[in-house]
């Protein structure tokens, strides 16, 4: 044995070959930590001069190769003053380009996924062998980062700089076929083939049949790209990435920059600029945001794995009530996770629409190339339409999604649990109507609780989660469970009026309201809201999509439960729209009207008429600059979601945020409210409320805020990363 590591075990095989083997004996998953990069530095250390080794085979003793970098462990380096991680990044580059300057061929037998700083170790090899069980890539740019190892520098090297391009603002994993068809791997083996494929490979190069040295000294050398080339290359890259990314997402822009940069130069000065440019987007707000969420992501996940070990109810079969687009959305979502669902409606063209949604999206699978045909197949007959309550005797769950009605879904309810097994669960897909209410009308509370999907539901990551008074704490982990097999993340809440996503949202509109109100023009309320803030859509894009119906009776909901600070003495925009028939896209007119251009396509304009109606109720026009806009449409919104940590309506920062960005398409770059309170700081937000709550209780500051401001903490503090 050469070296024995917790991270890396180095032993020398027969013929002179070192095998350099990652395998941490602490985690199910190799990944580069500082103690990773520590032990490889002292393995070059005792590679570089040992007269007994020919050659380097990097392997994993995992099932994957390396998943990348332990982003919970750098999170405390990017807080470091930017020289000092400028210096640590300058030092584990160069632990990466000790191994690949090492005097003898080296190459990697890579098993698995190898992402992020995992591809940038295969990067530093002079030849790469993959299974067609690996997966490769360079993920960085989706944490608001770029490849800090040497990957934004030595890929273009590799696969060429358009190529690289693509797979570094792109930051999709690669599958091996398209990786070999690039050059970024040599050989494409069956997974029992590959050590001994990477092992006759090194030896050929070890035998001269393989001109390592060549390959090393192009990798090494300045870019392969005449003047012409590269001023098209990196100005067409750079014009279209940045069309792509947007404003707000600055990492895939950097990546071309650096490449430019160093193009004309040696490696070993071009990666200079990687690491300038790393310590940037690194410490960047942007960043910052990003890789929260990616530790937030990882909260639900294990909540879902703990949940799944805790539930009493293991979901093989699942029944949905209520057909139409909802219902078939969510049918579809259980049967292609391998729940085979039964849907259930009295009407039978509800049941052919429900059917139809389903098929059409197991159709976009295919067409897309991400299920088979037999998958589809299979798929579409593991859903059962049906005018029967019959099989509801043999069914795990009910998932009922009938009409918004209390009424309604009360006796449809007791009427269900009346048929179906004793342990089973049952659960209502409501947007508003209150969990306790409805459990009311049920024997067993207990085995009840709210299951809220959001529209359309292939397309929404979030299930609500909604716990009522009696919900026992088995039924939540096997709802939690259940959601997490259909492909969704779960975020437990508390019953209340709106739950979290929905009581958060109509402050927003509150606040939007009251801007109109003022005499705000609401096309540059979207467009600021949308294009300068970040929101998929402006509020009254948003309110036209949500139907005006459906806003209006949430918003007389949240009046109901929340009277002292979402009740209003007058009429709103909402309203204006709603009594003159305006319902939004549903209706082809809202704020916006709509229609289809000469080629079908859909187009949305502002129409003039909107503007004459909303005369009714609005003051004169007044110009607002957008930092009023954003605060008087985002405190209501940032004051409510604190107020519902505080309540207990959520249990964590974390999970609030995640069901932010994915209920709401909250601006991922901003991370959620949570985290973008902590970028703007909780005493800036603090005097804004301040500043603005003469507009009403919505804007003032809640007494926890008030002493989070005084102590000058944060939600989310390094120190509990």
């Amino acid at each position: 044995m050469i070296f024995e590591g917790q991270s890396i075990q180095c032993r020398l095989r027969d013929k002179g070959i070192a095998e350099v083997c990652f395998d941490n004996q602490k985690e199910s998953v190799n990944k580069f930590d500082r103690n990773t990069l520590e032990e490889l530095g002292k393995v070059i250390d005792l590679l570089k001069d040992n007269n007994d080794v020919k050659a380097a085979m990097v392997t994993s003793g995992k099932p994957v190769f390396i998943v990348g970098a332990d982003i919970t462990e750098f999170l405390s380096l990017f807080a470091l003053p930017r020289e000092e991680l400028l210096q640590w990044v300058v030092e584990a580059n160069k632990v990466f380009s000790g191994f690949e300057s090492l005097p003898f061929p080296t190459a990697v037998a890579i098993n698995g996924i190898s992402l992020g700083g995992g591809m940038e170790m295969c990067l530093s090899c002079d030849l790469r062998v993959a299974s067609t069980a690996a997966q490769v890539g360079l993920p960085e740019t989706k944490l608001g980062l770029i490849p800090g190892f040497g990957g934004t520098t030595r890929l273009p090297r590799v696969i060429g700089a358009d190529n690289a391009f693509e797979w570094i603002a792109a930051g999709k994993p690669k599958k091996p076929a398209e990786a070999l068809k690039q050059g970024a791997i040599d050989a494409l083996v069956e997974p029992d083939d590959l050590i001994t494929a990477t092992e006759n490979t090194l030896l050929e190069a070890v035998e001269g049949k393989i001109d390592w040295k060549k390959r090393r000294a192009e990798k090494t050398s300045p870019l392969q790209l005449n003047k012409t080339e590269a001023t098209m290359s990196f100005m067409t890259s750079k014009a279209y990435i940045a069309g792509q990314a947007g404003p707000h997402y600055p990492a895939p822009v950097k990546a071309v920059e650096v490449v430019e940069k160093g193009a004309a130069l040696p490696l070993e000065e071009a990666i200079k600029f990687e690491h300038e440019a790393f310590v940037d987007v690194a410490q960047s707000s942007q960043a910052g945001a990003l890789v929260q969420l990616f530790l937030n992501d990882q909260v639900l996940k294990k909540k879902a794995k703990i949940a799944s070990k805790t539930s009493d109810v293991e979901v093989k079969n699942a029944t949905v009530l209520g057909a139409g687009i909802m219902g078939g959305g969510i049918a579809y979502q259980s049967a292609s996770r391998g729940v085979p669902a039964v849907m259930k409606d009295i009407n039978p063209d509800a049941l052919e629409q429900g059917m139809d949604e389903a098929i059409k999206l197991f159709g976009k699978g295919v067409k897309y190339g991400k299920i088979s045909n037999e998958k589809m197949a299979k798929g579409i007959a593991s859903i059962k339409p049906t005018l029967s309550y019959e099989e509801i005797k043999h069914t795990d769950i009910v998932v009922e999604a009938v009409v918004e009605n209390p009424k309604v879904k009360e006796s449809v309810l007791a009427e269900v649990e009346g048929l179906m097994p004793d342990d089973a669960i049952i659960c209502s897909n409501t947007s508003t109507i209150s969990i306790d209410r409805l459990a009311k009308a049920l024997k067993r509370p207990e085995k009840f609780c709210g299951m809220h999907f959001f529209n359309p539901v292939h397309k929404m990551p979030l299930v609500e989660v909604i716990r009522g008074e009696k919900t026992s704490d088995e039924t939540v982990a096997s709802v939690v469970a259940y959601a997490s097999k259909m492909g969704k993340s779960p975020v437990v809440v508390n019953d209340c009026p709106g739950f979290f996503v929905n009581r958060v949202l109509f402050p927003y509109f509150g606040g939007f309201s009251k801007l109109v109100r003022d005499g705000a023009d609401f096309q540059k309320v979207d467009k600021v809201m949308s294009k300068k803030f970040g929101w998929p859509m402006g509020p009254a894009y948003l309110l036209d999509v949500v139907g005006m119906d459906t806003g209006r009776h949430a918003a007389e909901v949240m009046a109901e439960g929340f009277p002292d600070r979402m009740s209003k003495e007058e009429k709103d925009a909402i309203d204006v729209m709603f009594e003159n028939d305006r319902y939004g896209q549903k209706s082809g007119s809202g704020f916006y009207v709509y229609g289809k251009d000469k080629k079908g396509r859909p187009t949305k304009e502002a129409d003039p008429k909107a503007y004459e109606l909303l005369k009714e109720i609005t003051a004169d026009s007044k110009d607002f600059d957008d930092d009023e806009i954003i605060a008087r449409t985002m405190l209501p919104m940032i004051i409510e979601t604190i107020r519902c940590l505080e309540e207990g309506i959520i249990d964590s920062p974390a999970e609030g945020d995640m069901a932010l960005v994915y209920g709401l398409g909250f601006p991922p770059f901003r991370g959620g409210v949570f985290k973008y309170v902590d970028e703007q700081g909780i005493e800036k937000i603090v005097e804004l409320a301040k500043k603005y709550q003469h507009l009403g209780k919505a804007y003032e500051p809640t007494e926890g805020m008030l002493e989070m401001a005084k102590a000058g903490k944060k939600f989310y503090q390094l120190d509990a990363a």
